[in-house]
C-alpha cells in the first residue's frame, strides 16, 4: 500500500508489476537438483493463453502460481524477452529486498520516466539523497501532534457536516448509491484539505459543468493520473513515448492537465508562502496543514533560486495527494463489501461502537474512542490483508545479487512482490488464509496485535516504511465507525461472503478497484433494528 500515507497516503509505491506480468512467461515450477532454485519455463504460448483465460482473476493466478513455488518465488521474463525479472510471496525475500539490501533496489528509471511530469522530483519518484532529503522532512513533520490532531480533526469535521448529510440523503430517498465513488470523492477531499489546506468539494458537486478552479484541479488530477496508470500498464512504452513526442492523442490532454496542476499547486504555493511571511503567519495554526509545514521546514534547505524550491514543495504536496487519491477508498470498499457478506462481523462491530458511544456529532468518535476499537481494528486489518490497494510492488536491481532463498536476480532485473498473494499463503496464514476471519489479529483479550511488516507489507516495509499509518486507520476508523454506527450498508450484489471472496470482482489496473463499483442500500440503524 508505500512509502507512507497521510490520512491514507500509506497506500502508495505505485505498482509497476502489473506492467511486468501483463503478457508474460511465468516460471512456477523450482529444478531441485540445483543449489539456486532454477525455473523450469513454459511454452510462450502456454503462458499467453493462461494470461488471457485468467485475466479477470489476475492476481489470483499469480497468488497459484507463488503458492507452487517451494521458496514462494518466480522467475518472470516479460512479453518477447524484452525483460527479466523475479515476483515474490516470501517475507524473507521481501525483508533482503526492502531492507537488508534496500540500497541495491531502487525505484529505478521505467518507473521514473513515466511519472515525471505529474511527481517531478517528489519522494515517491526518487531514491537516493533526493529521497533521503524529503523523507528527513517528512518524519519530523508526521511525528508532531498538532498534525494529527488536524487529520483526525478534518476528517471528523467533514464526516459531521458532508458525508453523513450525503448518506443521510440518500438512505431517505432510498437510493441505491456507489458507495465506491462516494468514498474516493470524500477521501480527495480530506487529502486535499490536508495536504494544501483547501477543500475542492468534490463531494459535493455533481462534476457536470463545474467551472471553478478547485473543479478544474481534481478533473485534471483524476485525468492525469488515469492516463499515467495506462503508462505503466502498456506493454510497449515506445507507444505512449511516440505520442507525447508528437503531441497527440491522450499525451497531449495529459501535457494540457499537467498544467493545470501546476498552475492550481503554483498560486497555493504563492497564498502560502505570503501568509507566513506576515506575522501572524509564525503561529502555530499557520502550519497545520502540510504544504505550510514544508514551507516551513524548507527555510533552512539551500536551493539555487525560489522556482526550485517552489517546484520541490510542489512535487512533495502531488506526491501526497496521489498516494491518498484512491487507496483509501479502495481499501473501505473492500471493508464494507465484506462486512456485508459477513453479518456476524458487522453485529460485533456495531457492539462494539455501541459501547464506546460517540461524544462528539451523534455518530463520530474522537482520536482516543476510536483507539479503543480493537475489533474495528481487527477487521480493517483483515480487509487489507485480503485487499490490498496496492497489489503489487516492483523494483528494479542496481547490481546482481541473490536473496536468502536461493533466486538469483541480476542486474537490470526487476524485483516484485505481490501484497495481494501474500495475504493468501496458507504457509503464512493457515489453512483459513482465503477467510474473512479478525479474530485471527486480536489476542485472548481481545486486544488488537499487529503483524510483522513482513508478512503483511501493505504499508510496504524496512526504510520506505509507510510513515503515516497510524493517520491512515485513523481515516479508515473514522469513516468506518461513524457510517456502521448510523447505517446498516446492505450491499446489492449480497456482498463478500465466503463463497464469493474466492472470485472477488476486481479490476486489473493499479489500485485494485471494485469491478462496477459497490452499490448499496443505506438503512437508518433504528430502523433495522426495529
Amino acid at each position: 500500500m508505500l512509502d507512507f500515507n497521510t490520512t491514507s497516503i500509506c497506500f502508495l509505491s505505485l505498482s509497476l508489476a502489473s506492467l511486468s506480468l501483463i503478457f508474460v512467461l511465468v516460471y512456477s515450477h523450482f529444478n531441485h537438483h540445483h543449489k539456486n532454485p532454477c525455473p523450469q519455463s513454459y511454452p510462450l504460448i502456454g503462458n499467453l493463453i493462461g494470461f488471457l483465460h485468467n485475466r479477470h482473476r489476475f492476481h489470483d493466478w499469480v497468488a497459484e502460481l507463488l503458492s507452487t513455488s517451494p521458496s514462494l518465488t518466480i522467475q518472470v521474463n516479460g512479453f518477447l524477452g524484452f525483460s527479466h525479472g523475479i515476483c515474490t510471496a516470501d517475507p524473507a525475500g521481501l525483508e533482503h529486498l526492502l531492507r537488508s539490501n534496500f540500497s541495491n533496489y531502487v525505484k529505478g528509471t521505467r518507473f521514473q520516466s513515466v511519472l515525471c511530469e505529474l511527481l517531478g522530483n517528489g519522494i515517491f519518484n526518487v531514491d537516493g539523497e533526493l529521497w533521503f532529503a524529503q523523507r528527513r522532512i517528512s518524519i519530523h513533520e508526521f511525528k508532531t501532534t498538532s498534525l494529527k490532531c488536524f487529520i483526525s480533526d478534518t476528517v471528523q469535521s467533514q464526516l459531521a457536516t458532508r458525508f453523513i448529510p450525503c448518506l443521510s440523503s440518500a438512505c431517505k430517498n432510498q437510493e441505491v448509491v456507489d458507495l465506491q465513488d462516494v468514498l474516493r470523492r470524500f477521501t480527495f477531499d480530506n487529502i486535499c484539505n490536508v495536504a494544501f489546506g483547501v477543500d475542492p468539494a468534490w463531494l459535493d458537486s455533481k462534476n457536470d459543468d463545474q467551472t471553478s478552479l478547485s473543479s478544474s484541479f481534481v478533473r485534471a488530477f483524476d485525468y492525469a493520473v488515469e492516463i499515467s496508470s495506462h503508462r505503466l500498464l502498456l506493454p510497449f512504452p515506445v507507444v505512449w513515448k511516440i505520442k507525447r513526442l508528437l503531441n497527440i492523442g491522450s499525451e497531449k490532454h495529459y501535457k494540457k492537465a499537467v498544467r493545470i496542476i501546476n498552475d492550481y499547486a503554483l498560486k497555493i504555493i504563492l497564498s502560502k508562502e505570503q501568509s507566513c511571511q506576515n506575522k501572524d503567519g509564525m503561529e502555530r495554526e499557520c502550519y497545520q496543514d502540510l504544504l505550510s509545514r514544508f514551507v516551513h521546514s524548507s527555510l533552512d534547505l539551500e536551493f539555487h533560486d525560489v522556482d526550485e524550491k517552489r517546484r520541490f514543495l510542489r512535487d512533495i504536496v502531488i506526491s501526497f495527494i496521489l498516494a491518498g487519491k484512491d487507496s483509501t477508498s479502495t481499501a473501505l470498499t473492500w471493508f464494507f463489501w465484506l462486512i456485508a457478506g459477513h453479518p456476524h462481523c458487522e453485529r460485533l462491530i456495531y457492539n462494539e461502537l455501541a459501547a464506546a458511544s460517540p461524544d462528539k456529532f451523534p455518530c463520530i468518535f474522537s482520536y482516543d474512542k476510536l483507539k479503543e476499537l480493537n475489533y474495528l481494528h481487527a477487521a480493517l486489518s483483515e480487509s487489507l490483508r485480503l485487499f490490498p490497494p496496492i497489489p503489487i510492488n516492483s523494483r528494479l536491481a542496481m547490481s546482481s545479487d541473490t536473496l536468502s532463498n536461493g533466486t538469483y536476480v541480476r542486474k537490470g532485473w526487476f524485483a516484485d512482490y505481490s501484497a495481494y498473494a501474500m495475504g493468501r499463503m496458507e504457509r503464512l496464514w493457515g489453512a483459513d488464509c482465503r477467510e474473512f476471519r479478525p479474530e485471527r489479529w486480536l489476542d485472548e483479550n481481545g486486544v488488537f496485535q499487529p503483524c510483522d511488516q513482513f508478512k503483511f507489507p501493505v504499508f510496504h516495509c524496512g526504510p520506505r516504511m509507510c510513515l503515516g499509518k497510524e493517520m491512515a486507520y485513523v481515516q479508515m476508523k473514522s469513516i468506518a465507525a461513524a457510517m456502521m454506527y448510523k447505517f446498516e450498508v446492505v450491499a446489492v450484489d449480497g456482498g463478500g461472503c465466503p463463497e464469493r471472496i474466492v472470485n472477488p470482482p476486481y479490476t486489473l489496473s493499479l489500485f485494485l478497484k471494485m469491478k462496477g463499483g459497490l452499490p448499496v442500500r443505506l438503512k437508518r440503524r433504528e430502523e433495522a433494528t426495529a
